[in-house]
């Protein structure tokens, strides 16, 4: 007997519910032709699915996110960093209590070597008594940040052969859900081959056809919902042949989803009130400039070597979207202006290493880079604050200013001394400033994002 089989999948959402209703329709009518047909049709989402910038994502802690996934159906999911670390221990315990599919995350453990009760290495599903499909589930290792946060997460290729060893002898082909990115599904490959399918993510990698990697089909749909990914696999039960190949459906031009729709938009009309809590009430304007002096960004540096009792302050002007007026200020008013799901850190630099770091903050290249990714959501890096830094400048012969003299709370830089910077993660990460991301050194403030570090600054500062 002859079977087809479909597997859609989506990946790296990150709460751009803007293509939404288009994937809802679609995966929709596909069920229906499917189901006309008599051909089976599995959906997985690949994680990052949650992505605390939304509006209706920070109201729900992610939970409405879980019922839009239940709404279409979806067979099983695992989670990517935006569940895993940006969700309070206490929220991301709780994201998947009303979830009518399998969470499948393999290398996730409470600090006591226990799964937690939501999720599951992986399972199994049975389409006859001759044709098994194992289903695993792989997410990022990003050691630090979890064990911060209360979790233990192992090495995914040591995991997965232990897994392998129990799935194996139980199933006829392999799916592995992989937030782990390219390279990782690459090495999985190359080394394991008893891994049928891939459906990736995490880099935000789009393969239109697929990538053959031995007898592995590799699979990835990009980011924000813009694309849908398939696979068709045709299944021969008698000689346990099988034939797969993958595409990618783009919704740009799919009709949407008008109870889809209609429900987003009651959710976030749900969330914006929700979010309506008064933080402070502002007797004053908090400006905002991204490459020039302002109060607004300012005050964040302060609030920065406060919150991590640092030697200095340091921030970009960007990381800030808008400025505050006076009057009431909300949670959704932080939420608009800091949407980033970027933590406080406290980075060790010698005094040398800082004065590389200041000084490259400083070339006009920096301030005008436009940032993707890395935490950030906003557009524009813009000028480095500080709070404890000043500097001597002068007009050199280029015609462009040049600081000649840093000064660290009145006193000269001192090249030899270690300096405890408070700033925020996203400078740890990537090639931004090498100085800060070779630092052997650094501590992480979790779960706060920067928003609720404003928060705690502006109602300190403008208590009655």
């Amino acid at each position: 007997m002859k079977r087809t089989i479909y597997i859609y999948h989506t990946n790296d959402l990150h709460s751009h519910f803007e293509n939404w209703p288009k994937i809802a329709a679609f995966l929709k009518q596909q069920r229906k032709v499917h189901q006309q047909r008599n051909e089976k049709m599995f959906l997985f989402d690949i994680g990052d699915f949650v992505d605390r910038f939304h509006v209706i994502t920070e109201a729900t802690n992610g939970k409405a996110n879980v019922e839009l996934l239940n709404d279409l159906g979806y067979d099983a999911v695992t989670i990517g960093n935006n569940e895993g670390i940006t969700l309070p221990y206490e929220h991301l315990n709780e994201l998947y209590e009303k979830a009518d599919f399998p969470v499948l995350v393999a290398n996730l453990f409470k600090q006591n070597g226990e799964r937690p009760e939501w999720a599951q290495p992986y399972c199994i599903i049975e389409l006859s008594n001759t044709f098994k499909i194992g289903v695993i589930g792989l997410t990022v290792h990003f050691t630090k940040f979890y064990e911060l946060l209360g979790w233990t997460i192992e090495n995914p290729f040591d995991v997965l052969k232990e897994v392998l060893k129990e799935l194996k002898p139980q199933t006829d082909f392999i799916i592995l859900l992989s937030h782990l990115g390219i390279h990782e599904d690459e090495q999985i490959a190359e080394r394991l081959t008893d891994i049928d399918l891939i459906l990736g993510a995490h880099t935000h990698h789009l393969l239109p056809k697929g990538q053959y990697i031995r007898n592995t089909l590799l699979c990835g749909a990009g980011k924000y919902g813009e694309y849908i990914g398939v696979v068709k696999i045709e299944v021969d039960d008698e000689t346990k042949t099988l034939d797969k190949t993958a595409s990618v459906i783009s919704v740009s031009e799919l009709d949407g989803c008008s109870e889809t729709e209609q429900k987003l938009a009651s959710l976030y009309q749900q969330s914006e009130e929700k979010l309506g809590e008064i933080v402070v009430e502002l007797p004053e304007n908090l400006e905002l400039n991204w490459f020039a002096p302002s109060r607004f960004p300012k005050l964040l540096a302060e609030a920065l070597k406060e919150w991590c009792n640092g030697d200095i302050g340091m921030v970009n002007a960007g990381i800030l979207l808008e400025p505050l007026y006076k009057g009431i200020v909300t949670k959704k008013d932080l939420h608009r202006i800091c949407p980033h799901p970027i933590n406080p850190c406290k980075v060790y630099l010698r005094g040398d290493e800082l004065k590389e770091v200041i000084l490259q903050a400083a070339t006009e290249r920096m301030k005008r880079l436009q940032i993707k990714g890395l935490g950030f959501r906003g557009k524009i890096m813009g000028q480095m604050v500080y709070e404890g830094v000043k500097f001597e400048t002068e007009i050199m012969s280029d015609g462009l200013e040049h600081i000649h003299h840093i000064f660290i709370n009145g006193e000269s830089i001192d090249f030899k001394k270690t300096y405890a910077v408070a700033t925020i993660d996203m400078f740890t990460f990537g090639q931004l400033y090498p100085e800060i991301r070779r630092a052997e050194r650094k501590e992480y403030y979790m779960p706060e994002f920067l928003r609720d570090v404003l928060a705690w600054k502006l109602t300190n500062l403008y208590k009655t």
